[in-house]
């Protein structure tokens, strides 16, 4: 059953995360994601449904425009690929354990959120409210039905303070440093903290401190490959997604250890 539900989730993922691709494409243009069906941005011919199929469209494709030709950045078939991993790693997280499996979607769709916000945010520097309330009202819906089916109303009662916590955290340093921080990565850390309060408030700490340790030695990479500069602007967005994710999956082996 573990298998078929990680197999099935993998797939799902797939298809959720083409349909990231134009998420993260639109939403900045302020632009419909639902209409029209998906272009080249090249030649303006709009795709055939087998263009559509996730990962297999492009490597058929050889990586090309099957009209004009234009190459297709392998952003693309990276992020499907990626989202199905997130899926297919959550679903035997969750569906694996012992216990009840229910708070599996409310995660699904924060994985799905977190592409998003994480590639608009290394395009664009931004963290568009149209993606991070969707993601926060569907968490938390999806975590008030998950309560209800096992009856652990405390976990929802952490996953609010877990979000208070996460939001009050970034807030104050967004306050004392306004210009290195956005707004946005505030928001982003209150959704974040949701996430992680529902297993416990452990993790929102094990969480933002990943988030902050990860941007900070991969910060330091960059300058010192030159890659970017001391005064170039680095997302934090993406470091804070990868803490909460590392958080979700590896945060009790991290708690229990720091006990001992």
């Amino acid at each position: 059953m573990t298998a078929f539900v990680v197999v099935v989730c993998g797939v799902l993922g797939l298809i959720v995360g083409s349909f990231l691709n134009v998420v993260i494409w639109r939403v900045p243009r302020d632009e419909s994601v639902v209409a029209p069906r998906s272009r080249c941005p090249q030649c303006g011919n709009e795709l055939r449904n087998v263009d559509n199929i996730p990962v297999l469209s492009w490597i058929f494709l050889r990586g090309r425009c099957h009209f004009c030709g234009t190459r297709i950045s392998a952003r693309y078939p990276l992020v499907e690929l990626l989202t199905g991993a997130l899926f297919a790693a959550l679903a035997l997280r969750f569906a694996g354990e012992s216990e009840s499996w229910a708070p599996l979607p409310a995660y699904l769709v924060l994985a799905a959120g977190l592409v998003a916000l994480s590639g608009i945010d290394l395009d664009h520097h931004r963290l568009p409210n149209k993606v991070l309330y969707p993601t926060l009202f569907a968490m938390a819906a999806l975590f008030v039905v998950a309560a209800a089916v096992d009856g652990e109303w405390d976990r929802l009662r952490d996953a609010a303070v877990g979000g208070a916590i996460g939001f009050a955290v970034l807030f104050v340093i967004a306050f004392i440093s306004p210009k290195g921080m956005g707004f946005g990565d505030v928001r982003l850390a209150g959704v974040l903290g949701v996430a992680e309060g529902w297993l416990g408030l452990g993790h929102v700490a094990v969480g933002l401190f990943l988030g902050f340790l990860s941007a900070a030695v991969i910060g330091v990479a960059l300058i010192a490959t030159k890659v970017k500069g001391r005064k170039d602007k680095i997302p934090f967005g993406p470091f804070l997604a990868l803490g909460a994710l590392l958080a979700v999956f590896v945060g009790d082996a991290i708690l229990d250890w720091y006990a001992v």
